[in-house]
């Protein structure tokens, strides 16, 4: 070997090292980012603690999560928008926010005040399975000829 091929090589090794060690920081970083991000879907602590502010948001039809969180974030309530809509994605209130005025505070999580915005969708369902479990529990008392 020459003197010139041996240093081609050393610099070809070189060049594939330094490669590997940045594709690697950046799997490294990016994997680190995601999992805080996929951590704050859960644990999203709320903008303030102690009482907070209460501030009032109006909800007008059409209702979107976006939309929502996009207002929220404007207005202080929460801290990304982006992060909102995946929790109503995952929450047991999903696609139950109801138009309204709301007083909702700096000191609530996200999932509190999805629970604030879609308390009307819960209750009338419980009234319609109480309307549904009393015509049956008059039918139950019936006799049939």
């Amino acid at each position: 070997m020459s003197i010139k091929e041996v240093i081609g090589s050393v610099f070809e090794l070189i060049v594939k090292v330094v490669a590997l060690v940045f594709a690697v920081t950046y799997i490294i970083k990016a994997a680190t980012a995601s999992y805080e991000y996929g951590y704050r879907v859960f644990t999203e602590e709320p903008v303030s603690e102690g009482e907070g502010r209460t501030i009032s948001v109006s909800v007008e039809e059409p209702v979107s999560a976006k939309d929502v969180g996009q207002m929220l974030e404007e207005r202080g309530l929460i801290r990304d928008a982006n992060l909102f809509v995946i929790q109503e994605l995952l929450s047991e209130n999903h696609d139950k926010i109801q138009p309204g005025i709301y007083d909702l505070s700096t000191a609530m999580t996200a999932e509190e005040m999805l629970e604030v915005m879609s308390a009307d969708a819960p209750e009338e369902d419980a009234d319609a399975e109480d309307a549904q479990g009393a015509g049956d529990s008059s039918d139950a008392g019936e006799e049939t000829p």
